[in-house]
């Protein structure tokens, strides 16, 4: 039961250009050139369990981490994608060395050494990949959708180590996309923000904001990720109505409550202060995890939520009939990680201090900003989500027959993970509906 619900996290976003040693071949990309290694993309890396498992857990940390320190700056509603920031620091922490790389793993929560780690996201990306064979529709009634892209965009006139261009290349899948960000940084600013809409079927829209890029930035490294999916069980649209729902201050709104036509057999757990339920999608591979605290016991619980809680959590989940009500929403949000992620130990990234030099052979450049946006749409037939997120490098110097009751009229917090992994793709939380 652990191994099936463990929970983990993915993150996303990137760019970068070519190298000194041996040929890359170029293909054309839109406006730009796309420079592409000799090595491809490992398509079985071979990865133990172990490894796999170190990944999820420290990923799943880091999310939490993350969690916590987003959740204590917003006003009501959250939601983010951990796995598409981490896989685009990921992307990042491979240039990284000396204080540097050793500051990043411990806020990232990176407990393999690199040359494990990178091939462990490789294998956990194409696992994830695997899910849209398998069938299924999305929420609007088309085939089930779960795309992860990485890329890199760089300097056309900059020079990278060919063994940092090989390793992206062989774990991350990304090709170096030439830009010229010291002509015109607004219009490669724009071509990098018209490419993650399209990544993410116009969900995710001008990612980087303005002054992102400007003529002293060298590097952009993206990742966006988009996710749409049916409930394995679909509401009753026709039981959807009004209700009230209380905030966290004790007054009431009304708001669209979805209702089961009839209990379901879900996984279920209740506990001192809180219940959860997962509500499978599709093809039972993936689920959203709802935390629902007892009225008036959100703060502490949400307080109190760490890595051996949610896992504890998992672990105690069993099969029960539930008649469930939750409402519906639709939100989206956008994050500057900058001082986020200083704040939990990786500072020295973003100084004259910070030490790239896997990525040039110098320590000529450091991480400008780290931006993050994403959307989430839940309705009575599944789920719409999409993240993206964008790392800027500049140069220095510059009982089982039972059937439960559950309205969830109050605030919840929620993931949606992979069952068979799980990798945690989506976290939040709705106060305010």
């Amino acid at each position: 039961m652990r191994q099936f619900y463990r929970p983990l996290l993915m993150l996303i976003l990137l760019a970068l250009l070519p190298a000194c040693a041996g040929p890359m071949p170029a293909a054309s990309g839109g406006s730009q050139k796309v420079l592409r290694s000799e090595k491809r993309r490992a398509a079985a890396p071979q990865v133990s369990e172990a490894d796999l498992e170190a990944l999820v857990d420290g990923n799943a940390a880091f999310a939490l981490d993350l969690y916590h320190r987003l959740a204590a700056a917003a006003d009501d509603n959250l939601f983010y994608s951990p796995y598409s920031i981490s896989l685009a620091l990921a992307m990042t922490y491979a240039g990284a060395r000396g204080e540097t790389e050793q500051a990043m793993a411990s806020a990232l929560h990176f407990t393999l050494p690199q040359d494990q780690l990178h091939p462990a996201f490789n294998a956990l990306d194409q696992e994830l990949a695997s899910r849209k064979k398998e069938g299924g529709e999305g929420a609007d009634g088309k085939g089930f959708r779960l795309n992860i892209v990485n890329d890199i965009w760089g300097q056309q006139d900059f020079t990278f180590l060919q063994e940092y261009l090989d390793l992206l290349s062989t774990n991350y899948g990304a090709g170096l996309r030439l830009m010229d960000f010291k002509t015109d940084p607004n219009a490669a600013r724009q071509e990098i923000n018209d490419y993650i809409a399209e990544q993410t079927e116009q969900r995710i829209k001008d990612l980087l904001p303005d002054g992102f890029i400007d003529q002293d930035t060298r590097l952009v490294l993206t990742n966006a990720i988009y996710f749409n999916a049916a409930w394995a069980y679909k509401f009753a649209g026709y039981l959807t109505q009004d209700a009230p729902f209380t905030l966290l201050d004790g007054s009431q709104v009304d708001v669209p409550m979805m209702r089961f036509g009839e209990a379901n057999n879900l996984q279920y757990a209740a506990g001192e202060g809180f219940q959860a339920v997962a509500l499978p999608y599709e093809g039972l591979k993936l689920s959203m995890l709802l935390l629902v605290p007892d009225e008036g016991a959100f703060e502490d619980f949400e307080a109190a939520l760490d890595q051996e809680r949610l896992d504890s959590i998992l672990d105690s989940m069993e099969r029960r009939q539930v008649h469930l009500s939750m409402p519906k929403f639709e939100f989206d949000a956008s994050f500057g990680l900058k001082d986020t992620l200083a704040a939990l130990g990786m500072g020295q990234a973003f100084t004259s201090s910070a030490d790239f030099s896997g990525m040039t052979g110098d320590r000529d450049l450091q991480i400008s900003d780290v931006v993050h946006k994403a959307f989430v749409k839940v309705d009575e037939n599944g789920t719409e989500a999409a993240a993206a997120t964008a790392v800027g490098m500049r140069v220095m110097g510059m009982p089982v027959d039972q059937v439960i009751e559950l309205t969830v009229d109050r605030p919840f917090i929620f993931f949606i993970r992979d069952d068979f992994t799980g990798a945690v793709l989506f976290a939040g939380r709705i106060t305010k509906p």
